[in-house]
Formats: C-alpha cells, sequence, structure tokens
C-alpha cells in the first residue's frame, strides 16, 4: 500500500511539474514579446507596461544573445565569484539550448540576421518541485524495508520461542523416564552382574542422557570450553560406526598436533553426527564418508565428504531452511539444527562447499580458533 501511495503521488506530482513548465513557458513568451517591444519602442512609447513584465522575472533563470551569440542581458542567475563572467554565462547558454528551444525575436523584418534569442532554464522552485517526489519514494522505500525488516526479526523472534519452547519442553519430558530406566539399569547390573547385555544397555541409557542433555541447552546459551577437536570428532566417528553397517567406510584426515577451539563439545558432536547420518542416508548406506580438518592459522575448518546422491545448486542454501528434506521420512530440521548451533552458539559457518549430482557433497564448518 505504501508503494503504491508513493506511485500515486509521483504520478500526481509529474503532471502538476508539466503544467508548471508550461506555465513557465508561457511566461517566457510573453516576456520574449516583451523584450521585442522594449528593443523596437521609440522615445514617445510607454514602457511601464514592458518593464513590468521584464522586471516581474524573479524567478526564471533567463540568458539575452544576439545572433552573433554574444551575451546582451541576463537574469536570475548566481554567478560565482571565482569564476570569470563571461565564461559562465556562455556555459549557460548552451546549457539552456540543450534542455529548452530558445525563444527567436527579429528586431529587423527586413533582415533575418537581425535577432536576439531569449534562452532560459526551469526555475529553482520547478526543479525542487520535480526533485521531490523522488525523495518521497526514497523515505516511502526506506520506510517499507524498516517495516519488512522488523516484520521478519518478530518472525524469527517467535521461531526461536517455538524452537526453544520445544526444546525444553523435549529434554523435560525425557528427564524422568531416563532417571527410571538408570534406576532400573543399576538394579538389572546388581541381580545379572554376569550379563554380557546389561552393559550395553547401560550405554543405551547414557546415551538418551546426552539427548536430553543437549536438548535442554538449546534452550540457554550453553558455555563453550577449551576441546581437542580430534577427540571429539574421533568420539563421534567411533559412535557413528558402531552403529552402522560395514558397507560405509570413514576415513579421516586429522592433524596429529593438538588443535584448540572453544566449543560446546556435546553440541558440536551434535552436529557432525547429523552431517554424518545424512551422508549415510544420501548413499542408500553404503559409501565412503571422510572427515578432513584443515587448520588456516586463525581458523580451523572440518569438511564431512560423501560419496552420496549430491544436491543441485539450487539447494545449497535451501537445506538449512527447517522442514526441508530429501527423504522420504523425516522432518527436515537436522541441518536447521547445524546451522543454528555452528553460527549462533559458536559464532562460526556452516554451508555446502561443493556437490555434485550422484557424485557426493562436501560440507564444511568453520570456527575460529
Amino acid at each position: 500500500m505504501a508503494v503504491i501511495i508513493a506511485l500515486l503521488s509521483l504520478s500526481v506530482s509529474h503532471y502538476l511539474v508539466r503544467d508548471l513548465s508550461r506555465e513557465e513557458e508561457q511566461k517566457m513568451e510573453v516576456w520574449a514579446e516583451a523584450m521585442r517591444s522594449l528593443s523596437n519602442a521609440s522615445v514617445d512609447t510607454d514602457l511601464n507596461l514592458v518593464l513590468t513584465v521584464i522586471n516581474g522575472n524573479n524567478t526564471i533563470p533567463v540568458v539575452v544573445v544576439d545572433y552573433d551569440g554574444v551575451v546582451q542581458t541576463y537574469r536570475n542567475l548566481e554567478i560565482p565569484a571565482s569564476q570569470d563572467t563571461l565564461q559562465f554565462l556562455q556555459h549557460a547558454v548552451n546549457r539552456m539550448k540543450t534542455s529548452k528551444e530558445p525563444i527567436r525575436i527579429l528586431l529587423d523584418e527586413s533582415n533575418p540576421n537581425d535577432y536576439i534569442e531569449i534562452c532560459y532554464d526551469e526555475s529553482l522552485i520547478l526543479r525542487r518541485l520535480a526533485s521531490y517526489p523522488y525523495v518521497q519514494l526514497g523515505v516511502v522505500l526506506i520506510f517499507v524495508a524498516v517495516a519488512i525488516f522488523a516484520l521478519l526479526s518478530s518472525k524469527k523472534a517467535e521461531q526461536n520461542k517455538v524452537w526453544v519452547g520445544l526444546s525444553k519442553e523435549t529434554a523435560h519430558q525425557l528427564g524422568t523416564p531416563i532417571s527410571s530406566l538408570m534406576a532400573w539399569t543399576e538394579i538389572l547390573k546388581d541381580k545379572y552382574a554376569e550379563d554380557e547385555l546389561i552393559p550395553e544397555m547401560c550405554k543405551d541409557v547414557a546415551r538418551l542422557q546426552i539427548i536430553a542433555d543437549r536438548f535442554s541447552k538449546i534452550g540457554s546459551m550453553p558455555e563453550p570450553k577449551d576441546e581437542n577437536l580430534a577427540e571429539v570428532l574421533e568420539r563421534v566417528v567411533g559412535y557413528i560406526e558402531r552403529r552402522t553397517s560395514n558397507k560405509v567406510k570413514i576415513i579421516r584426515f586429522i592433524p596429529e598436533e593438538k588443535i584448540s577451539v572453544k566449543i560446546n563439545s556435546s553440541l558440536f558432536e551434535w552436529v557432525v553426527e547429523n552431517l554424518c547420518k545424512n551422508a549415510i542416508d544420501a548413499m542408500d548406506g553404503q559409501g565412503t564418508i571422510t572427515l578432513r580438518v584443515q587448520d588456516a592459522g586463525k581458523s580451523v575448518s572440518v569438511d564431512v565428504e560423501d560419496t552420496g546422491k549430491g544436491l543441485p545448486k539450487s539447494h545449497f542454501k535451501t537445506v538449512f531452511t527447517p522442514g526441508f528434506t530429501t527423504k522420504k521420512r523425516g522432518w527436515g530440521l537436522g541441518l536447521s539444527l547445524a546451522k543454528r548451533i555452528v553460527e549462533e552458539y559458536h559464532k562460526g559457518r556452516i554451508y555446502v562447499k561443493s556437490s555434485e549430482v550422484n557424485k557426493g557433497t562436501i560440507f564444511r564448518i568453520e570456527l575460529k580458533k
């Protein structure tokens, strides 16, 4: 609506400027006729009306030149003190002739070369009025931009509240059954101490506790700590390898020297797990995942490369949008969650570095050291 109102205002102003411009042209025709009368006046001619018309022009810039182009007189032009008067007036004449057709007045009807030309330009008021609608349109566009930004910020804040509320509620709901399961595993340990399945049950319960802890941290700003990146990635790889088939091979290219980064290890492991699980799904459970760490001095990058289906270039950014998924099942929240953890909680970047359809994809995580 604001844009429509601005365009209507621009249209009305355009017609108003056009009408005023025509009125000024008519005034200059009258002024030129007064100059002709002054030039042809005799001693007995009453010049009161002619002089009134000539002196009445206090707004329209005018320069009068003869047939040789020599300036005879001028009105309503401010000549800077630093410039030569004749040179400035000559430039003004050239400019006026290109913008408006000069009015020619014959001084001697029998001699076509005996004439003067009235060169004129739009008045300052008309120029200001012509530019005002564009200034107005610019202000309206700025207003619209601010309004859109405010709406998007409000929408994002609302989404964040829903996201945080859902995470906290999930962690809260998981808390009670996990506590109960932990108690039952302790009882089972005492009753069936030699059973080989009990330790595996304990690992799964501990895993559930880690997941609940991650969801609880989504709702608040977690405290990052100095961690050895290689150790964090090894824990992720160990977990993925235990829970996937032998058809998936994970290759690591991690520097031997310690790379210290300030992260929340629990959340960062979640990010890499999501990338690895997506890679396994993209490869249909068969292929190679390559984890590559590169130390760039002030920053460090982690590449997760797969040999899966790949992504078209049009999906490089939308892949991080909540709800986006190429799988038949799933909510499409994994990469959105990963982006939130990396960018908001760790002040880093995550993006699709490269991808080719039916060849594979490389996701890159960049963190400050």
